[in-house]
C-alpha cells in the first residue's frame, strides 16, 4: 500500500520543572529556561504510524515546528523507524498560539503534498489545549478523528479507528485524507540500535552551520558539509515560513490573538491525611465516613 503518513511531533519544555523563568515578559513560554523532552502523546502518534508501516507498508514522515534544537525529536523519530524528517524553523514563527501554529502546520502539509493521513498527539503538555490537531484538519478541510486508540483497518480509500469516549469506545470510519489525534493507548517502542548508528550524524543545515560547542562554519564549509550529508542520506530537511508559503500576518506572535497571562506550578497537597487499615473493618469505617459526609450516597 503506497500511503503517506505525516506525524507532527513537538519538543516541549518539561512541565514538571517549572521555575520563575518559565515565561517571557511577552507572555510566551521561555523554552530556553526549561529542559526539553519529546511530547509524550506525540510519541504515541509516532508509534501508531510505525505500526501502520509494519502492517500496511506506509511511508512515515515526521515534522516539527520549533527552534533548531527541535531537530533532536526528529532524530529520535528516525531512530524509532520514521522514513523522513522535516524541521520547520524560522524566527518569524516564534510566539505562535494554537491558531498560528495550526495554520503554519497546515501549510507544511500542503507543501509536502499527497499526504493520506496526518497524525498528532492529542495535546502537548506545555499547553494542554488539544486544539492544534483539530484546527489543522479544519484548515485543510479534511475529516478529523480524535482520541484515537487504535487503527483497526486501512484500505485504499478509508480508515477505520477505535476512539475512546467516556465509559467506552466508538468504531469510526472516514475517507482519506484524514487527521487523527492519538491518546496514550499504546506503548511507544524504544529507539532501535541499528537506526541510532545509521542516523546519529543526521543534521539540519542550522546544526551544520553552528555545531554544538564548536566554532561556526563558514558558508562555504557549511554548504560542503550539507552536500556530503545529503549524499549519505543524512541531511534533515529544513524549511522556513517562506518555503511553506505561509502568510506573514498569520504566523508567529503577529498571527496569535491568544496571550498567556501567567505560568505557574501548582502542587496539590493534602491538608490532613488518615491511615486506613487494609482490613474489612477499616474499609467499612471508610465507607461509613464517606456516606456520612455525603461523598457517597
Amino acid at each position: 500500500m503506497n500511503k503517506k503518513v505525516l506525524v507532527f511531533v513537538k519538543q516541549v519544555p518539561d512541565t514538571q520543572n517549572i521555575t520563575g523563568d518559565a515565561m517571557t515578559p511577552e507572555g510566551t513560554v521561555n523554552r530556553a529556561a526549561l529542559p526539553a523532552i519529546f511530547n509524550p502523546e506525540d510519541l504515541n502518534a509516532l508509534e501508531l504510524a510505525l505500526q501502520l508501516k509494519e502492517r500496511y507498508g506506509v511511508h512515515v514522515t515526521v515534522a516539527t515546528m520549533g527552534m533548531p534544537a527541535a531537530a533532536e525529536v526528529l532524530r529520535a523519530s528516525l531512530y524509532r523507524g520514521a522514513d523522513r524528517a522535516v524541521l520547520l524553523t524560522d524566527r518569524a514563527l516564534a510566539g505562535a498560539d494554537t491558531l498560528a501554529t495550526s495554520y503554519t502546520l497546515s501549510c507544511c502539509v500542503k507543501k509536502l503534498g499527497d499526504i493520506d493521513l496526518v497524525l498528532c498527539g492529542r495535546q502537548a503538555i506545555d499547553g494542554d489545549t488539544a486544539q492544534v490537531g483539530p484546527q489543522i484538519a479544519e484548515k485543510l478541510a479534511i475529516p478529523q478523528l480524535c482520541y484515537v486508540e487504535e487503527v483497526t483497518d486501512l484500505d485504499e480509500k478509508s480508515i477505520t479507528v477505535r476512539r475512546a469516549i467516556e465509559g467506552g469506545y466508538e468504531i469510526l470510519n472516514a475517507p482519506m485524507p484524514a487527521l487523527l489525534t492519538v491518546i496514550d493507548a499504546n506503548d511507544p517502542r524504544p529507539m532501535n540500535a541499528h537506526n541510532i548508528m545509521r542516523f546519529k550524524h543526521a543534521r539540519t543545515k542550522s546544526e551544520i552551520a553552528r555545531p554544538a560547542g564548536q566554532t561556526p562554519l563558514t558558508p562555504e564549509e557549511a554548504a560542503a558539509k550539507a552536500a556530503e550529508l545529503e549524499q549519505a542520506g543524512l541531511l534533515i530537511e529544513e524549511w522556513n515560513a517562506a518555503d511553506v508559503n505561509a502568510a506573514p500576518e498569520r504566523i508567529g506572535f503577529a498571527g496569535s490573538p491568544t496571550k498567556v497571562k501567567q505560568v505557574m506550578s501548582v502542587v496539590l497537597t493534602a491538608s490532613e491525611a488518615k491511615q486506613i487499615e487494609p482490613t474489612e473493618a477499616g474499609i467499612n469505617e471508610l465507607i461509613h465516613e464517606l456516606i456520612t459526609d455525603h461523598t457517597l450516597g
